[in-house]
């Protein structure tokens, strides 16, 4: 993968760890926390079990309804 793809998956999943943040907390103070941790964040919410059980989908699909 070229540095170009890695910019679009490191974005994409940049953007799926806000969304996922915004699900679950709705505060704009975590939100810009969570935007500069975004990695570390998402590999917490992932190891706390917070999207199994299908939620990583249906995060995503809430907010495109």
């Amino acid at each position: 993968m070229d540095n170009k793809g890695k910019g679009i998956l490191y974005s994409i999943l940049g953007i799926y760890s806000l969304m996922v943040s915004w699900y679950y907390n709705h505060s704009i103070i975590l939100l810009i926390i969570h935007f500069i941790f975004w990695p570390i964040y998402l590999i917490y919410e992932l190891l706390t079990g917070h999207l199994s059980h299908d939620m990583w989908k249906i995060i995503p699909q809430s907010y495109f309804k």
